[in-house]
């Protein structure tokens, strides 16, 4: 299996809030999959995030299953690679500026970076980065003091 595509599909509680949130950091939607009750937020080449305002998200439950109330629950850790370290500050900096909150601290594995936040409706975004040439160099050198 080789997907093409992903579409997270979030609920939101004020979509216009949600939107507005979210180009203070950067993102762009796309208009042919945007109404009053949905957005499709671009996050990257095939790689979406559909903001459901919480009565739409609701349809797509059927009423087997109620919606989780982010601010105090998680069932997902959105997790997002960027280009760099400083590209990864400049997003948490900008989410908290635009009203979201810093989740944990910086994480700092040498190779990895990472860095988290809570939207305005408590879901948690990762942002990190990852040097895969490091990661090279310190798995040779564990392999070497074996």
């Amino acid at each position: 299996m080789k997907a093409t595509e992903i579409f997270v599909n979030l609920p939101v509680k004020n979509l216009d809030r949600a939107v507005e949130f979210f180009t203070k950091l950067g993102f762009t939607f796309n208009p042919q999959f945007t109404d009053e009750k949905a957005t499709c937020m671009i996050i990257g080449e095939n790689i979406y995030a559909m903001l459901l305002v919480e009565p739409f998200f609701e349809t797509f439950l059927k009423g087997k299953k109620t919606i989780a109330d982010a601010a105090t629950t998680t069932e997902v850790l959105n997790a997002i690679s960027l280009e760099s370290r400083e590209a990864v500050d400049k997003i948490v900096e900008d989410a908290v500026a635009a009203g979201g909150s810093e989740f944990t601290e910086a994480q700092d594995h040498g190779w990895m970076y990472s860095r988290n936040f809570q939207d305005l409706d408590g879901h948690v975004w990762e942002f990190l980065y990852a040097d895969m040439a490091v990661l090279g160099d310190t798995n040779a050198a564990e392999a070497s003091k074996a």
